[in-house]
């Protein structure tokens, strides 16, 4: 039986070998109106955040030694406003408490405003082999609305420095759907970034989360009417497809062989491990996650005995909930549920447990069925969400985090 004691304190059971880690680095240089995120502007205790960071990895270190990290994600926030320095040691903690696999997928996140050549040769160094740059748009009005601090041609020097610095493995981050944004100026944009030639991009829609000063302004803001936003996303799928990135899941993109192995391990029901302020987890058919607390983060790890309670949420999965992430993860992605696989899995028929939901979506042409494959027309993967919402018990977004490769 799988059971989740004491999840927040590294002791887990194990089910499989190779698992993912994740780093939240909660530092932003100035936070964008439309970030839900867990994110602190202005703050620069750094050394002291990442000997946290260590400490943690410590208390998991020997529950985990026999599992092997396939791929690191350092995301935030905006990890490249770390220092070097600090973010050494963090990089350093993770090879030194955890088993990484010889060609591991290491990610770390930037913004163009805060990223620099000298940095880019720093973490090629160290042992990042891929890079995921938030650009969002190449148009300035567009940049400006979403609070953005970077201009496009600053983005586009940032993606020629990582290119110089030996980064040929680069992600990156769209967003449709924004204030002031047209299909025109959004194929603009996506015409712009193919010419850079990135292996792997990821194009979110704006949702606009409470919290958020986009929420406050909502009635306000110059967005896209709905059904305009939706012609947005299947021509922009469409666009990206002639342009040699195949569409593996709802959001994402990539050159052939350049698919996120990160995001791939979330979406195929893979195990990882997240630290950090806000970070998720799923180990040992658990999942939990850290309060959005740097503060309390930091001061339960420097307590000698550990005692702390920083566990924000922590749940067995049931078999149940298990079919249902299944279902709603495979789903998310081009390739579906193989309903031979999902027998193996749970001895049970996917097709006798929703028929009555794959037929009226089928019929109204928003899935197809190909072989022993059920998957999502770009109808179906466009509104995706309110399907997964209708066919399980919770709302399709376990593994949304709304950019590329994170659990947040």
């Amino acid at each position: 039986m799988l059971v989740c004691k004491n999840a927040g304190k590294g002791m887990v059971v194990i089910m499989n070998n190779r698992i993912g880690l994740y780093i939240h680095i909660p530092y932003c240089k100035s936070k964008c109106a439309y970030c839900d995120f867990y994110s602190m502007p202005g703050r620069e205790d750094f050394d002291r955040y990442a000997d946290a960071l260590v400490l943690h990895m410590e208390d998991y270190s020997d529950s985990l030694k026999d599992r092997e990290i396939s791929s690191i994600y350092i995301g935030g926030g905006t990890p490249t406003v770390m220092p070097y320095k600090s973010m050494c040691t963090v990089i350093d903690g993770i090879y030194e408490n955890f088993k990484v696999a010889d060609k591991a997928e290491f990610t770390i996140e930037c913004n163009p405003a805060t990223a620099s050549a000298s940095d880019f040769k720093k973490y090629r160094r160290a042992g990042a082999n891929r890079l995921s740059i938030g650009i969002q748009s190449a148009c300035g009005r567009e940049l400006k609305a979403l609070t953005r601090i970077h201009s496009y041609e600053e983005a586009e020097d940032c993606f020629y420095a990582a290119r110089k610095a030996g980064f040929d493995n680069i992600n990156i981050d769209l967003m449709y759907g924004i204030p002031y944004q047209t299909r025109e100026s959004l194929e603009d944009t996506l015409e712009r970034i193919c010419e850079l030639d990135p292996e792997h991009i990821s194009l979110y829609g704006l949702k606009i989360e409470e919290e958020t000063p986009f929420f406050k302004l909502r009635e306000k803001l110059a967005l896209p009417g709905e059904d305009e936003e939706a012609n947005m996303y299947f021509s922009s799928v469409e666009y990206l497809r002639r342009n040699g990135y195949d569409q593996y899941e709802i959001s994402n993109f990539a050159k052939e062989g350049f698919a996120c192995r990160h995001n791939i391990k979330y979406w195929s029901c893979g195990e990882y491990l997240g630290l950090g302020p806000g970070a998720h987890s799923y180990l040992g058919g658990c999942r939990f996650s850290f309060k959005r607390d740097i503060d309390r983060y930091i001061e339960s790890m420097e307590r000698p005995d550990r005692d702390y309670d920083i566990i924000d949420e922590k749940y067995n999965i049931s078999p149940n909930d298990r079919i249902g992430e299944y279902v709603m993860l495979h789903l998310r992605t081009v390739y579906g549920v193989d309903t031979s696989d999902f027998e193996a899995c749970f001895g049970k028929s996917f097709e006798n447990m929703y028929s009555a939901y794959l037929n009226k979506y089928i019929e109204g042409g928003y899935m197809k069925k190909n072989g022993n494959r059920y998957y999502f027309t770009p109808g179906g993967m466009y509104v995706s969400n309110y399907i997964l919402s209708d066919m399980l018990d919770f709302d399709g977004e376990l593994a949304s985090s709304g950019a590329d490769g994170k659990t947040q």
